[in-house]
């Protein structure tokens, strides 16, 4: 009496629906280790593309050449870092001159929003926010870090030599201050100051969960800025590449700004150099921790889902002893039995990280929606391995019930009560 796999999954799905209530139970464990790792995944798969497409849009090719290493957005920064010499608008005619794998380079200077416990806020009649970044750029910052535009142009050398107070402003900024979507030509007060809005980016894509500041960043003329903050020296110089030299060109620049800071061999740099594949590395190795502990806790629950598949199988042997008997009489080989045991336990604990799947798919599309500055989508590998990974639970967890029963002698199978 032989049956092929098609008749042994029926039979599973037999059984398993027989005692439902009971295989529920059993694979309780496998759905929360399948659902915890999965939703885990699609998490850390939705922030990893967001940042990817951050960086892309900051300009892939580009060297970025900071006092210290994080946003220079943000005023903190590890203490050691605080100490160093701030970076001099000086040292770009320097690198000009000696990077011979850069093609172009712009200059920055990030203004903080806040200056003696006063947050500094953008207002026009009606409306005012505080949600906002300031950073004095050079002309040519447009085209080593391109962007596309909602709305007007990109300010010219012209306006930067006059030291105009002319302004382009973040999409998010844009819709904040003048909610009917005509910008251009308008003007708003900044820290004491009327700026005239010259253009206004389009949306922004990607960024850290879902947010990207330059949605809500005022970008003006770097002579602008100097000649309004004096006192402030965040200066960050942005290195484009030649086309496949990058790693050449970060090498180039961090010798060059070695030299220029008269740093010793021995040194270390008081400086930071960074490219958007390194940050995105940095990114990689803090979620691959987060990963190894999702992956711990899902392992948990799948040991102990898979224990309690063991269990329930050789109580299933157990209570099935004269059906294999009977079985075995007909001429069932051991392959057989083993085959129909084997099959059930798979199908319990598929059952189990099909339903994990699908409560993690709900939960990313919840948080999506309660959340949606957090990117979150359901990459395929991580469906297709959180399944495989549960049918082979219930493969090696299934093993030795499907042994037990093969072994039954079928004349004292049949006679067993």
């Amino acid at each position: 009496m032989q049956l092929s796999p098609r008749e042994n999954i029926s039979m599973a799905l037999t059984a398993v629906w027989t005692n439902r209530f009971r295989s529920m139970l059993t694979i309780l464990g496998i759905v929360i280790g399948i659902s915890t790792v999965v939703t885990v995944a699609s998490l850390l798969s939705g922030l990893r593309q967001g940042i990817v497409t951050f960086f892309d849009e900051l300009g892939p090719d580009n060297v970025f050449v900071y006092k210290t290493s994080g946003d220079p957005n943000q005023t903190f920064a590890p203490p050691k870092e605080r100490k160093r010499r701030a970076l001099k608008k000086e040292y770009v005619e320097t690198l000009r001159r000696y990077a011979s794998h850069v093609e172009q380079i712009s200059l920055a200077l990030f203004i903080p929003n806040a200056s003696n416990g006063k947050v500094v806020t953008a207002k026009v009649p009606g409306f005012e926010t505080d949600s906002l970044s300031m950073a004095g750029v050079t002309p040519n910052a447009i085209e080593t870090a391109p962007k596309d535009f909602d709305q007007g142009r990109f300010f010219t050398d012209e306006e930067n030599e006059r030291v105009a107070h002319v302004a382009v402003i973040g999409f998010d900024l844009a819709r904040a201050l003048y909610p009917d979507g005509n910008a251009v030509g308008r003007t708003f007060m900044l820290d004491g100051a009327e700026f005239m809005v010259i253009g206004v980016f389009a949306k922004a894509k990607g960024g850290f969960f879902g947010a990207n500041g330059a949605d809500t960043q005022i970008q003006f003329p770097i002579r602008t800025a100097e000649s309004r903050y004096p006192q402030v020296d965040r200066y960050m110089i942005t290195c484009k590449a030649l086309p496949g030299f990058r790693k050449d060109a970060f090498d180039e620049v961090e010798g060059i700004m070695r030299r220029i800071r008269n740093l010793k061999t021995d040194e270390p740099d008081d400086f930071s150099v960074s490219s958007p594949d390194q940050i995105i590395q940095q990114f990689d190795k803090i979620t691959g921790l987060i990963g190894l502990v999702a992956i711990a806790i899902s392992a948990l629950g799948l040991l102990v889902g898979g224990i309690g598949v063991m269990n329930i199988m050789l109580v299933s042997v157990t209570e099935r002893t004269r059906e294999i008997g009977v079985r075995k009489a007909l001429g069932a080989r051991r392959f057989d039995i083993v085959g129909q045991f084997l099959f059930e336990a798979m199908t319990l604990t598929g059952v189990g990280g099909v339903l994990g799947i699908v409560i993690a798919v709900g939960l990313t599309m919840l948080i999506g929606a309660l959340v949606p500055a957090l990117p979150s989508s359901v990459p395929t590998w991580a469906v297709v391995t959180a399944f495989s990974v549960s049918v082979s639970v219930g493969l090696f967890f299934g093993v030795w019930p499907a042994m037990k029963a093969a072994r039954l002698d079928p004349v004292e199978a049949l006679r067993y009560e």
